[in-house]
């Protein structure tokens, strides 16, 4: 969640570590601060709660320096405030560590230090590092953080100056990314390639329980224990002018509207027409052992869960597999019955969302075959899996997730139709699918040039209190979407329930006051869902129906191109985005940066 730059070389380093940190705002935030190693070789520090632009204000003219490090903070261990902002000083000032990630054992690691005579200025748990770190006596730097590092259990990705050793930057990683920039006679360091990808496209990502030395003209890489690891650079595939809003106001909007793009991207080069089939060579499964699964289980949080729920439909549809779809945050501490002919999915947009990538490594512990289903190349669940496939996306600045939704759920009908033509999927049905993902990005287009009549939709339902949204097998995971979507960016109260359920409860909340968005697709349900629409309307309800044609028991309906019935699902959630988007607009939301979220949860 929080965000790390770091910089070593030859230029001012103050501008650079403020414009890598206005990279990361997107990660959600509360305070910010930075060190840099001074001309005589002190500790200088400058902290703000609030934003970057707060910190910035603060920073002296004269704050000159080679070598710093700075930070974005998201509240874990007290409140957001000037004196829990990172960078973290031991009592000398001699050490400072900004740190993403949560120490489990902080509280008793802080009475011990307190009560040896250590005194603390921060509610923090990552203060308890610096004075570990300044109480080593060893010889060297990584010595030093490595010793303090086997002193504490929990998570971390950190960077560590020290005015002893003011050549370099000591790094680590656990559970929390770190990635390092490699420049020409300067090196870089942070918890994004986003705060990189301005000076150098050249990246290492450091593996969990693996550290880093960084000096201007060199880096190695080396475990906890002190042994050499192998790291050769990669080049990252984006490009920092992918981080500009390119004339929208807002990367929420931009995002939405790169959508047809973005679906062309990840269908390229992986459809083979002669067998009806794609091409997924990176899920490391051969037609026999895909043959052999029995059944599919997906993990995700948050979008990408909902994204999970309808690939595992898709996956059912197409291939005859039993799947289903779990919070990975469930999962991972209900002590879960492991299969071996179980095939086990992990979705996250930045492939280090902590809880999944905790299930991930509890499945391997435990003999599970794990597939990937991320955004971000070289990411810690990318690494961890056996295989899988990246949904090319490209970045995502915003908090709330649109495009990447999108995509995810492109690339689960992708594997579903691998899937069904290596079991029962017949030819004719694999090229009608194929036929239906090509028309994808030419029916996205044709939706968002309908964005005028749904911002007047949405400023006409934004003083709504509470809003219910509902949808029966496939739409259900879209009014689950569409639901989070408007409650994350518009903080209006929503819910999602299967249409069917509607009479088991929920109707006593139907009301003038309450509205409720239907999804209605025109497939063999469609008259099961006129009939909520009915119990709806008799109950004086208002309706927003997302339909493929108009429906008469709606207030309003939104239409949307007919795609096949098993791919509808990724486009009715679209213009619900900007319902969201536009609803939130109106009422005057920071809508990129969504009040006590984060686009990458790095924690528990």
């Amino acid at each position: 969640m929080c965000g790390i730059v770091g910089y070593i070389g030859r230029r001012d380093v103050a501008p650079l570590l403020l414009e890598g940190l206005q990279r990361l705002e997107y990660r959600g935030y509360d305070s910010a601060g930075i060190a840099i190693t001074g001309r005589s070789g002190e500790l200088r520090t400058v902290k703000a709660k609030g934003r970057v632009r707060d910190l910035e204000a603060r920073v002296p003219k004269r704050f000159a320096g080679t070598t710093g490090i700075a930070h974005t903070r998201w509240a874990t261990h007290g409140a957001p405030s000037d004196a829990n902002a990172h960078p973290h000083l031991d009592a000398d000032s001699a050490v400072a560590v900004v740190h993403n990630g949560i120490i489990d054992n902080a509280s008793e690691l802080r009475a011990r230090l307190s009560a040896e005579g250590t005194a603390f200025t921060s509610e923090t748990d990552t203060e308890v590092l610096a004075h570990l770190i300044a109480r080593s006596q060893a010889d060297t730097l990584e010595q030093r953080v490595s010793e303090a590092l086997r002193s504490v259990e929990g998570t971390y990705g950190l960077a560590v100056l020290h005015r002893d050793f003011p050549d370099r930057i000591v790094v680590a990683r656990n559970g929390s990314p770190v990635v390092l920039g490699i420049g020409e006679k300067e090196m870089f360091v942070a918890s994004d390639v986003a705060a990189l990808v301005a000076h150098t496209r050249q990246v290492v990502t450091l593996a969990d329980g693996e550290m880093a030395t960084l000096k201007a003209d060199d880096f190695r890489t080396y475990t906890t224990e002190g042994s050499r690891t192998t790291a050769t650079p990669t080049t990252v595939e984006w490009e920092a002018e992918s981080y500009d809003m390119g004339g929208h106001d807002t990367y929420m909007h931009k995002e939405i509207a790169e959508q047809a793009e973005a679906v062309d991207r990840v269908l390229r080069g992986r459809i083979d027409d002669k067998f009806a089939t794609v091409h997924l060579g990176g899920l490391n499964l051969d037609p026999r052992e895909a043959r052999g699964v029995r059944r599919i289980k997906i993990l995700g949080c948050g979008t990408s869960y909902h994204a999970g729920q309808i690939g595992a439909q898709l996956i059912e549809e197409l291939a005859r597999i039993p799947a289903d779809a779990e919070p990975a945050s469930e999962f991972r501490y209900r002590n879960p019955v492991v299969d071996p002919d179980t095939l086990y999915v992990a979705v996250s947009q930045s492939g280090e969302t902590y809880d999944v990538l905790a299930a991930v490594q509890e499945l391997k512990r435990k003999g599970a075959r794990v597939l990937g289903v991320v955004n971000v190349v070289g990411s810690a669940i990318a690494r961890e899996a056996d295989g899988g496939t990246y949904v090319h996306a490209g970045p995502e600045v915003c908090v709330v997730s649109t495009k990447c939704f999108t995509n995810t759920v492109v690339a689960f009908a992708l594997l579903a139709l691998h899937l069904g033509r290596i079991r029962d999927l017949s030819v004719a049905d694999g090229r009608r699918i194929i036929e239906g993902l090509r028309r994808l990005p030419g029916q996205i287009d044709e939706i968002l040039k309908a964005e005028p009549e749904i911002k007047r939709l949405a400023l006409h339902f934004a003083d709504a209190k509470s809003m219910l949204f509902i949808g029966r097998v496939r739409g259900y995971p879209v009014a689950r979407e569409a639901s989070l979507k408007l409650k994350e960016v518009s903080y209006i109260h929503a819910e999602a329930y299967p249409a069917s359920e509607l009479k088991h409860g929920p109707l006593a909340l139907v009301e003038p006051a309450m509205p409720t968005v239907a999804i209605v697709p025109d497939d063999d349900l469609l008259e099961k869902n006129r009939a909520a629409l009915e119990e709806i309307k008799a109950r004086s309800g208002r309706i927003l129906a997302v339909a493929h044609q108009e429906q008469e028991k709606a207030d309003h309906t939104i239409i949307v191109p007919k795609n096949e019935d098993e791919l509808d699902p990724i486009l009715m959630g679209i213009p619900l985005q900007l319902f969201a988007y536009h609803t939130a607009l109106a009422l005057g939301r920071d809508i990129d940066k969504p009040r006590n979220l984060a686009k990458s949860v790095t924690v528990e």
